[in-house]
């Protein structure tokens, strides 16, 4: 092309919705310049989430946002915008989205994701440069790691079966070319994600496919930290977690854990692969890993659960001391089977429930972090604060980007941190979720 293609992405959800939408960008070639404004722009692209029903409002709130920006760039006259809307809401609502918006150029489901970037360059009607690698668009401290698609486990509540497919696990020579690539670019973190991590391979046919990638990656010259997302309680063994206690560093004991509720009869109902007390998963863990952080989800008001499976719940967190929690009110998403149970909850319900268990979390989690005051930690600077001079924003080993805590860094006058360089400090204050720190 003759100029280069200014395009405004937007990617909502997860980081595994990150990760498409950074491959896709590599994949468009190197012609692709990206513009904080949709006036701006030559191609509008929006990755969208349809999990839940908030994640499925965000993004409609979000497209109409887009649509009327790219409508008055078109009225103007100054650009005529390709918009693009992909992901798991077309997959879900494709026919009845299209009608809606006809400002919309190009409708991309999950399932047509390895033609995203030819259909795209149809629609624009020009030739890209060459294909680039991924454009990670995270911080220079750390980049996701996308293991494979979709998941083979059968959630009563689940649509990620419906919207991604069965587990489709990515070649594992791939996966560790791509990961070296990141690390020789400078990213100090890999965060490993998918939606059961530890079925990595089992599709493929592969033995024991989990340590095979974890062989592949921590071995990796360079890599300071390996953080694992997605851990299903099935997955983490007995022979998984004393090969990882074998390993050590790079990987880092934090384990996120999707238990999604505490009491046998909801997890049996739920049909979660792993139904027996949840209990055992974490002292598994702890036995191997005294230290480890754990962070978990917990979906409240299901269908059936009464007021004995709730506190049976807030009993289980008051006892286990987690380190982050995430609490979601049950949504009866059409088309799963879980949407059809009797006794569901009233949301009203559901919601105090919710606010309980993080009012309870909130306590625990600000008395973990006091323990730390007083102790030397290694930080991962991220970036300087865009709000207080003299102050970065890091993370702990026990801090995942996006979704836990941070550590504040507070630095003498005149002096300047590089964001994905470490730095080494006492612990000098705590709040609920954050920790701060002296240079």
């Amino acid at each position: 092309m003759s100029e280069p293609v200014r395009v405004h992405t937007v990617s909502l959800g997860c980081p595994k919705n990150l990760v498409d939408t950074e491959r896709l960008l590599g994949a468009l070639g190197g012609a692709m310049t990206p513009v904080d404004e949709p006036k701006e722009a030559d191609l509008v692209l929006v990755n969208t989430c349809g999990f839940i029903q908030p994640a499925i409002e965000e993004s409609v709130e979000t497209i109409l946002d887009l649509v009327e920006e790219v409508r008055e760039a078109r009225e103007s006259g100054k650009r005529q915008p390709v918009m693009v809307v992909a992901g798991c809401l077309v997959s879900r609502f494709r026919d009845a989205l299209r009608n809606e918006m006809p400002e919309v150029s190009l409708w991309l489901s999950t399932d047509e994701l390895d033609c995203w970037s030819d259909m795209i360059r149809d629609a624009l009607g020009a030739e890209t440069d060459k294909t680039m690698p991924r454009r990670v668009s995270t911080a220079p401290s750390f980049a996701y790691l996308k293991v494979g698609e979709g998941c083979s486990h059968n959630c009563r509540f689940c649509t990620i079966p419906s919207i991604r497919g069965p587990q489709h696990s990515f070649p594992l020579e791939t996966l560790a070319a791509e990961a070296r690539l990141l690390v020789t670019s400078g990213v100090p973190e890999l965060v490993v994600v998918g939606q059961d991590s530890t079925a990595y391979g089992s599709d493929l046919g592969i033995k024991d496919g989990f340590r095979k990638l974890m062989d592949e990656l921590l071995i990796i010259e360079g890599l300071h930290w390996l953080r694992v997302m997605y851990l299903y309680p099935a997955g983490l063994s007995e022979s998984n977690l004393k090969y990882l206690a074998t390993m050590g560093r790079p990987f880092v004991p934090y384990f996120d854990i999707p238990l999604q509720h505490a009491h046998p009869d909801i997890l049996k109902n739920m049909g979660r692969p792993f139904s027996r007390d949840p209990q055992k998963v974490l002292e598994r863990v702890k036995r191997f890993f005294p230290e480890a952080a754990i962070r978990t989800t917990f979906i409240v008001g299901f269908p059936g659960e009464t007021e004995e499976h709730f506190h049976y719940l807030m009993d289980f967190v008051r006892e286990h001391r987690l380190h982050h929690v995430g609490v979601f009110p049950y949504w009866p998403e059409e088309g799963t089977p879980a949407a059809e149970l009797p006794d569901q909850v009233p949301d009203d319900v559901k919601e105090a429930r919710r606010d309980a268990l993080m009012a309870l979390q909130a306590e625990i989690s600000a008395e973990l972090m006091e323990e730390y005051v007083g102790q030397e930690i290694e930080i991962l600077v991220e970036r300087p604060s865009p709000e207080w001079p003299g102050l970065y924003e890091g993370r702990a080993w026990f801090q995942a980007p996006e979704v836990d805590g941070k550590t504040y860094i507070s630095v003498p006058e005149g002096t300047e941190l590089t964001p994905g360089t470490f730095v080494t400090a006492e612990v000098e204050s705590a709040s609920t979720y954050d920790l701060s720190v002296l240079l």
